[in-house]
């Protein structure tokens, strides 16, 4: 644990420090500091020693010399479900922690061949403690800017694999794959094809090492034409789904790596006349409120989006009172949801 002087000698022990001498979370920790109600009492006496043996200085809660302590969370996009997951999450865990969050949306967009900065220097105006990012990757000029600025930030399931500094949480991808595969093998099915994103996407080449794990445990060859890579989109996918079925021996089963990808695979099999499970078999990635709602409801792996964006903000906390977690990546269980688009294969 690295920890500031500046930080250890005028602030006495950080909350942190408190929960982990009483044996409790952060978050629990801060709702005795603020006298919140939804604790146990024994849970509530530990902490409430370890702030006494600590000398722990209790802050008021508001002070109307000094704005909120504020952090930011930056979104790719705030029209997906995802992106709804990611709020939920770091919403309640914010709240728990006792601070202000403001969202905004990044743009990607150019302007003279240099990236807009615009939501990174209002930063710097806010005086934001750390930043939550969920997008799929920062360039080299927004790590500067963030170095430069000794900003902390966290980056909530990125896409492209980070710097091996930078601090990130996301979820189980390969053992996702490993299980969506089992799943369907399980079934009976044995021409299993997967429908992946772009090969250069971290969580996408991860499912795919999964899927071809299992059926390496299983004995099955691993066939070429059988795994197809495209863009996390419907239309992508629907097209991949329509190349997989106009093979001369068409799979039985198909894992497609993200749920909105499924709903191009479910649009496809439909064109040929096929049924859903009965014909083709289909499990989806993310279990997003989309995959309750197709027909038939889609078996997915699902990602824990909301606990992942939690444990960011918790880590996120962590750095601004001057801690440096023990690993750069953290990462959360993936589990199957089983609905009605899986069945075994017909004979």
């Amino acid at each position: 644990m690295v920890r500031t002087a500046s930080a250890s000698a005028t602030a006495g022990p950080t909350l942190a420090v408190v929960a982990r001498e009483a044996g409790v979370s952060v978050p629990t920790a801060s709702k005795v500091v603020n006298g919140r109600e939804d604790v146990a009492p024994e849970t509530r006496r530990r902490v409430t020693e370890a702030l006494d043996r600590l000398g722990y200085v209790r802050r008021p809660r508001f002070d109307a010399s000094k704005p909120p302590r504020l952090v930011d969370l930056v979104v790719h996009s705030l029209e997906s479900s995802c992106s709804g997951a990611v709020l939920h999450g770091v919403e309640e865990a914010a709240h728990d922690a006792g601070l202000d969050v403001v969202v905004s949306a990044a743009l990607s967009r150019t302007r003279g061949g240099r990236p807009q900065r615009g939501w990174l220097d209002k930063l710097t105006v806010r005086g934001s403690a750390g930043v939550l990012f969920n997008l799929a990757e920062l360039t080299d000029s927004q790590y500067a800017w963030l170095a430069q600025h000794r900003t902390p930030f966290v980056l909530i399931d990125p896409a492209v694999e980070p710097p091996s500094d930078v601090v990130s949480v996301g979820a189980a991808n390969w053992q996702g794959g490993v299980t969506a595969t089992e799943h369907l093998l399980a079934l009976g099915h044995e021409r299993i094809a997967v429908i992946a994103g772009p090969r250069r996407k971290m969580c996408s080449s991860a499912r795919v090492a999964g899927y071809r794990s299992a059926l390496a445990a299983a004995g099955l060859p691993q066939r070429a034409d059988y795994v197809r890579n495209g863009g996390f989109d419907e239309s992508t996918a629907h097209r991949r789904m329509r190349e997989l079925l106009d093979l001369p021996e068409p799979p039985t089963a198909v894992f497609v790596c993200s749920d909105v990808m499924a709903l191009g695979a479910y649009r496809a099999a439909t064109e040929r006349g096929l049924r859903i499970p009965y014909d083709l078999s289909v499990v989806g990635f993310d279990d997003l409120p989309e995959s309750r709602w197709t027909t038939p409801a889609l078996t997915t792996v699902r990602q824990p989006l909301a606990e992942m964006a939690a444990t960011a903000l918790r880590l996120l906390v962590r750095m601004m009172d001057g801690e440096r977690p023990e690993g750069t990546r953290t990462e959360l269980s993936t589990r199957l949801v089983a609905r009605a688009s899986t069945a075994a294969p017909r004979h």
